[in-house]
């Protein structure tokens, strides 16, 4: 009788593990993210913020921070996804309070600390902004996945900045969790969709 009885507490426990190992694989991976299963680390760097206070990978400790490229001469893509990420500001401190956005201008020249000041109260007194010279921004980005190039000024227009859409998300260690890529439609400005990006923040967020 009792060897009968452990045989069927070990038939449960398998099962029980194999229900939550189905569940784990299948419903709860984010579906749209790149998800890292084993986050990568970020080098040490210095930044500036828009308050004209340094920034370092230690103020990366115990939030979960979105961090994307731009710059404030941006066309489209950077002050669409900065309204995007307004819109759904609320959904994603429902998941978790403790979430910070922050703007990485790549623009040094032209994105002085007064100018990141009064462009990112635009769209949320919450957001953060960051510069930094291309010595610490182009290392950094590069830990990021991401890549950026300043274009050459042409005819005395003011130059243009290529730079990666994506947006990263950081774990409270301070280590890349996920990259979310934005949708390339040909004639259409790159965008992720935000029920998507609180979708699969939501499931990080419970596997963490």
């Amino acid at each position: 009788m009792t060897k009968l009885l452990y045989a069927i507490v070990a038939l449960v426990a398998l099962a029980t593990g194999a229900l939550l190992f189905a569940k784990l694989s299948q419903s709860e991976l984010p579906e749209y993210a790149l998800y890292y299963q084993e986050p990568r680390d970020i080098n040490e760097f210095s930044l500036t913020d828009h308050h004209n206070q340094t920034f370092t990978r230690q103020h990366l400790q115990g939030k979960w921070s979105w961090i994307f490229l731009g710059y404030t001469s941006c066309p489209d893509v950077c002050p669409t996804t900065l309204q995007e990420l307004n819109f759904v500001y609320d959904d994603l401190k429902s998941i978790t309070a403790d979430i910070q956005v922050m703007l990485l201008s790549i623009d040094p020249k032209r994105d002085t600390v007064d100018v990141l000041a009064n462009y990112i109260k635009y769209f949320n007194k919450e957001f953060i902004a960051l510069t930094g010279g291309h010595e610490v921004l182009f290392p950094l980005t590069r830990d990021f996945g991401l890549m950026y190039a300043i274009n050459d000024q042409l005819d005395g227009k003011p130059y243009t900045v290529d730079h990666s859409a994506s947006m990263i998300l950081i774990n409270p260690k301070g280590q890349i969790a996920a990259i979310f890529q934005p949708n390339q439609v040909l004639g259409k400005i790159p965008t992720i969709e935000a029920e998507k990006l609180v979708s699969d923040f939501k499931k990080i967020v419970n596997l963490y």
